[in-house]
Formats: structure tokens, C-alpha cells, sequence
């Protein structure tokens, strides 16, 4: 490796170490000691060594022209190694494991509109299924950036320390990778067998929580999270195909368990947590958990938290005509909630009645994005807000006028001023009490929501085989991520997702769909041409007609798209669709099953 290029890894590590400190400095009542786990660093060190052996030996039979099977044997043996050190790598070096297990697309980098080549195990595994020997030269290129990657877990794991706090997190938030990416597939879409892999990771899991436990626990949530594990790698081991596999009932009875059983370890044990804003709760026993999810990890900033009264403030604004230039519409006129916060119709309708360009997106979970409007032109629901109030189709609006009226009501001037204590309304306070209600627009309580905390009579027969079609034989999962079902990537839900699908103009699927999406913002970067923001799936049956366009009419013909392999599939040239392009071979009867499952996410 280039020794240049070591340094700015070594500096992201000291600087992320001093953020942890720098975090806990902030709270004099707890003062962790930052104890040096020798042992558990060298059981990263040791398997990374393993690691590197194995992509060598790889090496060496492809350059023997060995056979596909041995290739992609020795490749599977790989990442069973990579997952059980995978919780050190994804938490410590996560820029790293991007490029070690990210996906097989180009890395974005938004500002300066440009795409960085794909590496590393995903884009293998496309040139192992099926190989192709022409593509030899290319596979040891890519197996050696392995290599590199491989040295880098070494030289920082060397220098770096790790504290039993950082470890536990990593630990934690493994759990709930593979309660979420792990049980989709989402890092092996080509080859499909995660089944296989799952036990590796779980195991790197439970040796080291048991590497940093002590007798406090030894007894008791270690010998019972010891005992899941092992009962969850055992079923694992009876069936490994993904289109048969029980997921329904995998992960509450055991996946849930090993989450929920791991906050008693942490009590046990005397963990303090890792002060550091995240998505998902420090107390969410399970990713199905009330109130398991943060709204403020998406919020711009601390001025931005959230509060009931600035939900209830935003409640009345959003109903209130006076955001609009002539008081003749308000937010809830295009966001109805009995229809999920959407309008119904194909296309949003402007101040003068004409159709627009896109489709009136859903509301509920808007919350839980980074990245708003199909296009993800806002980062969050606070430029949201001021866009389609300003926008003169839509509201037309001056948000200078509309605070001058703001502050001239006394209702709105008491409240404004009870929340923000500050003598008149401000463009940044009106925008985020509409952000607030938004946000608080997620409940969480459907019936899958149900099932999965244990009521297991809250959903039919038919919505269970949905969900296991869903997660497996369909492969929804790998894009519309539990538990959110959106495209915001877990367990870290710092990045949302977009998607090419090759959409058409309706469900007929005759036309192409020209709308670039996202790639208007990015012209020069051809990977986001016709992207679109990946939204949730919750309350989905309430939103009809869906796609970006509107021109779905049903789930039926959504899922008759997806069936085919998306506009691939139809005989559209969509070159950087993100879309497998695979017909699913979904039958009449699991179409209607996975819709059903849908069903199963309406908010009650």
C-alpha cells in the first residue's frame, strides 16, 4: 500500500477517537475509563490475517483458471471470514467498509458531481456468478484493492484503541444489521446466500461480547444470549434457501430476542452509552420497539429538536390557509390524511388547476429521510417546508408576508414566542414547527408492528406468506429496508437511498418515463439519471397511484413492474438501472400475497 495513503485513515480514527472523548467530556457525571481491549483487538487482527490469506489463495486459483464451483466456494469462504469481524469494520473504519462489502454501484460524491469506481466484495460476487475467465485480469485487480483493504483493517487496528463502550455499541448495532440488511440479502442480491453467512456473524457477535463480559453477566444475559445464538444458528443451518426460509417467524423468536436480551447485558455489565445522537434509541430492545426511532437524527440541528408543542403549532399551520399567498390553500389540501397524507390523484394540481410534474408524495415517515421530494433536492423537512410554500404553482407564497401575518396574530405570537422565547417569528422557527408535525406523523402501530412485539394473531396467514415473499423470493427488502421500509439504509439510517427502476409513463409499460430525477441536479453523473428517492412502504395501500409519475394505478400493476425486472424487463434502454432486471417468477396467488402484507403496514 501506498504509505501516503495511510495517513488520512490514521487521521479519521485519532479524530473519531477524540470525538468520543470529546463526547463524554460534555457529561461530568459519567467518566468511562478508556481500558484498551487487547484481546478482543486481537481477534480482529487474527481474522483479518485470515481474511487476507483467503483473498490470496482465491488469487492464486484464478489465476490457475480453476473451476466456477472451487472459485465461488473459496469466495463464499471469504465473507463467512469478513462477516464475523464485520461488526469492527463497519463501526470503526465505515468508509473502509463501504468499499470492502458496499454496494456493486458507483460511490457518489454529491457535491462535486462526480462517481468513484465500485470495489470490493459485491462487485466480485457479480464477477464469480457466473465467472467468466475473460474477466480474469479484472477480478485479480479488483481482489487486489481487497488486499489493500485488508491491510488497512491491520495498520489501523494496531494503533488504534477501542473501549468496552465503542465495542458494545458495535456489537449492538451488528444485531441489528443483520436483523435488517443480513436477513434481506442486501450484500449478496447475485449469489443469495446470506442464509449461509448469517451464522458467522452472529458468532463474531457472541465471541466477543463474551471477550468483554465479566462475572457480572457470565450467569445471566451472556449464557442466555449465548443460548439464542446458538438456537439461531441452528435454524439457520436446517434450511438456506432464501425462498423457503421462515423470516416471519425467525426474527421474533430469535433475532429480537438476541437484540432485546443484549440491553440486559449492557445493564449487567454496568455499560454506559456512547453520547452520540443515532436514529435508533440507546433503549430500543428491538428495531419493532414504540418509540424505538429518534426523529432528532434527522434534524438540522439541536435548535431543530422536536417537541409535541411544536407538533401541535405545526398541526395548525398545516391547516391553515395563510401560508399560501391568497389564503386559498393550505398544506392539508394536497395532503389529505385519510389517504396517508397524498392526494389520490396521478399528479399534483397547481394554483390554476393544471397537472404538474410528479406525483403528491406521502407524508407519513417523511421524518425518517435524508433527502426530500422524489428528487431529494432537500436534505431535510425543513427546506421541504419553504420549497412548496414558495413555489408559485403550489402555494406561492413569501415567507417574508407570511410572518409579517405570523406576528400580527396573537395566537401565533404567544406560541411562537412560548416555544423559541424569542420576540417575533423567524423563517427557520415557521419551518420547523411544520417540520415538527411532520415528524410526529409516524405512529408506528400497524399490524406487523404487532406481530413483531409478540401479538403473533395481528397478522393472516396470507400477510405472513407475504412478508417471507417480501423479504425472500421477491427481494423488496433489499432496497425497502425493515423497519422503516423506506430507502434509509440501517443500522446507521445516516444515508437514504435512491433507486433507477426504468419506470414507464403508466402501467401499461409501453412508454419510457424521461423525467431525470435526481440526475437534474447532477447532470455529469450519468448513475443518477431517472433516480428516485426510494419512499416507505407503510400505509402504502392508502397511497395510490404510486410511482414518482403517478401512473400506477394499483399495487397489482407496481408489483406486475417489478415482477418483470423493472423497465429492463420491458424492453427499455435504462443502462444504469439499480433494479435487478432478473424476472422474479412470482405467481398470481404470491403477488396477492405480497400485497396483502402491505396491507398489514397501514398505521392504525
Amino acid at each position: 500500500m501506498n504509505r501516503l495513503s495511510k495517513y488520512p485513515i490514521l487521521l479519521f480514527l485519532y479524530s473519531a477517537a477524540a470525538f468520543f472523548t470529546l463526547s463524554y467530556c460534555k457529561n461530568d457525571k459519567q467518566q468511562p475509563v478508556y481500558e484498551d481491549l487487547g484481546s478482543v483487538k486481537r481477534t480482529i487482527l487474527k481474522t483479518n490475517t485470515d481474511f487476507e490469506k483467503q483473498i490470496n489463495e482465491l488469487k492464486t486459483l484464478v489465476s490457475k483458471d480453476s473451476d466456477e464451483k472451487l472459485l465461488q466456494q473459496k469466495f463464499q469462504d471469504i465473507r463467512k471470514i469478513y462477516k464475523k469481524m464485520e461488526w469492527a469494520v463497519e463501526y470503526f473504519l465505515p468508509h473502509s467498509a463501504r468499499f470492502i462489502n458496499g454496494p456493486a454501484l458507483p460511490e457518489i460524491e454529491m457535491d462535486e458531481h462526480t462517481e468513484i469506481e465500485p470495489e470490493g466484495l459485491q462487485v466480485l460476487e457479480e464477477m464469480f456468478y457466473p465467472y467468466d475467465k475473460r474477466n480474469k485480469e479484472e477480478v485479480i485487480r479488483m481482489l487486489n484493492k481487497l488486499v489493500n483493504k485488508s491491510n488497512t483493517i491491520s495498520t489501523n487496528f494496531q494503533v488504534i484503541t477501542i473501549s468496552k463502550d465503542q465495542v458494545f455499541d458495535a456489537l449492538r448495532q451488528e444485531t441489528f444489521r443483520i436483523s435488517s440488511l443480513g436477513i434481506s440479502g442486501f450484500d449478496t442480491p447475485v449469489s443469495g446466500t446470506f442464509l449461509q453467512e448469517m451464522p458467522s456473524s452472529l458468532q463474531g457477535v457472541k465471541e466477543t461480547l463474551k471477550q468483554i463480559s465479566t462475572e457480572r453477566s457470565k450467569d445471566k444475559a451472556l449464557k442466555s444470549i449465548e443460548a439464542e445464538i446458538n438456537s439461531a444458528i441452528e435454524v439457520l443451518k436446517k434450511n438456506t434457501d432464501k425462498n423457503t426460509f421462515d423470516y416471519v417467524s425467525f426474527i421474533p423468536d430469535h433475532l429480537n430476542k438476541i437484540t432485546a436480551l443484549m440491553l440486559e447485558f449492557k445493564d449487567q455489565e454496568k455499560i454506559p452509552d456512547v453520547e452520540v445522537t443515532t436514529a435508533l434509541n440507546k433503549n430500543a430492545a428491538t428495531f419493532f420497539a414504540k418509540n424505538a426511532f429518534n426523529p432528532n437524527a434527522f434534524t438540522p440541528g439541536k435548535e431543530y429538536a422536536y417537541s409535541e408543542e411544536k407538533a401541535a403549532l405545526g398541526h395548525q399551520l398545516f391547516n391553515d390557509r395563510i401560508l399560501s399567498n391568497n389564503n386559498n390553500r393550505s398544506c392539508a389540501t394536497c395532503h389529505i390524511p385519510e389517504k396517508a397524507f397524498t392526494d389520490g390523484l396521478a399528479k399534483a394540481m397547481s394554483l390554476e388547476n393544471s397537472e404538474l410534474a410528479r406525483n403528491t408524495p406521502s407524508l407519513n415517515y417523511a421524518g425518517y429521510q435524508h433527502g426530500q421530494f422524489w428528487d431529494m433536492r432537500k436534505d431535510d423537512l425543513e427546506g421541504q417546508s419553504s420549497d412548496v410554500i414558495s413555489n408559485k404553482e403550489e402555494m406561492h407564497g413569501d415567507l417574508n408576508v407570511i410572518l409579517a401575518r405570523i406576528n400580527q396574530d396573537k395566537k401565533y405570537q404567544s406560541a411562537f414566542k412560548n416555544i423559541y422565547h424569542s420576540q417575533k417569528t423567524e423563517v427557520w422557527q415557521l419551518q420547523n414547527v411544520l417540520a415538527s408535525y411532520i415528524r410526529s406523523l409516524a405512529k408506528f402501530n400497524s399490524d406487523f408492528d404487532e406481530y413483531m412485539r409478540g401479538n403473533k394473531s395481528a397478522m393472516t396467514e396470507n400477510q405472513k406468506r407475504g412478508f417471507n415473499l417480501f423479504v425472500g423470493k421477491a427481494q423488496c427488502a433489499i432496497c425497502h429496508f425493515l423497519p422503516l421500509f423506506n430507502g434509509t439504509v440501517p443500522p446507521n439510517f445516516k444515508k437514504t437511498e435512491q433507486e433507477v427502476l426504468g419506470a414507464a409513463v403508466n402501467g401499461e409499460n409501453k412508454t419510457f418515463d424521461h423525467d431525470p430525477g435526481r440526475g437534474k441536479f447532477h447532470e455529469t453523473v450519468s448513475s443518477l439519471q431517472h433516480s428516485f428517492k426510494t419512499p416507505t412502504l407503510r400505509n402504502i395501500s392508502k397511497t395510490a397511484p404510486y410511482m414518482h409519475n403517478g401512473g400506477y394505478k394499483t399495487l397489482k400493476e407496481v408489483m406486475n413492474f417489478y415482477n418483470k425486472g423493472g423497465g429492463k424487463g420491458f424492453g427499455f434502454k435504462v443502462d444504469n438501472q439499480t433494479l435487478s432486471d432478473e424476472p422474479l417468477q412470482l405467481t398470481d396467488q404470491e403477488i396477492n400475497d405480497i400485497i396483502e402484507f402491505m396491507k398489514a403496514l397501514d398505521d392504525k
